[in-house]
């Protein structure tokens, strides 16, 4: 197999998609990456990014790899968990305070900071509707992250989040409580599940 199919075999193996390090880890040169461009074989998609020309636009996806410091949050992960039928215009992103990646000048990023040591706090590997992975809080990191920042969210999209999650069979309201102790809005949490529950 040559490189060229390499490339193209890995990026249809990774539905659609690959990045110009993954390129570097097969140890392909990057000329036959840009070859494949100029031949219109694979397209680029963003910064090191590339994907077949057959396969749909991932803004979630491709968003997620233009940063290893990041994770998709509040509005935005509630619609990845399928809490809410709005798809975003802007990403809710949340990095650590020391970010200064190139997610800074995206106009369509809304970016959250957070301190190191709860950054990673219910951090998942979620997949996109396109079925690609992308890093999500998992529900309860959401659902602490919308309460306390309550008075910047869309009411339609938390008071929905708030009763889904309220009904949903795969709550964990222990782990919701270690988060909202972490996250000190222990008292906040507590009083809005006394009401939902």
């Amino acid at each position: 197999m040559n490189n060229y199919d390499k490339i193209l075999n890995y990026a249809k193996e990774n539905n659609g998609y690959i990045t110009a390090r993954e390129v570097e880890n097969l140890e392909i040169n990057s000329t036959f990456l840009s070859n494949l461009v100029s031949n219109k074989k694979i397209e680029r998609v963003g910064i090191g990014i590339y994907k077949l020309p057959e396969y749909p636009i991932d803004n979630f996806y491709i968003l997620s790899k233009s940063s290893k410091n990041m994770c998709y949050s509040h509005a935005t992960s509630l619609y990845l968990h399928n809490m809410s039928d709005r798809i975003p215009l802007v990403y809710d992103i949340t990095v650590p305070y020391n970010y200064s990646g190139n997610l800074l000048n995206n106009e369509n990023v809304s970016l959250r900071y957070v301190k190191d040591n709860i950054f990673e706090l219910g951090m998942i590997d979620i997949k996109t509707i396109n079925e690609l992975t992308v890093k999500c809080y998992d529900l309860e990191r959401t659902l602490c992250d919308i309460i306390k920042d309550k008075n910047h969210m869309d009411k339609e999209i938390y008071s929905k989040a708030l009763k889904e999650y309220a009904r949903s069979k795969s709550k964990d309201i222990l782990k919701l409580v270690k988060y909202a102790k972490k996250l000190d809005i222990l008292d906040e949490v507590v009083e809005l599940m006394e009401v939902l529950l």
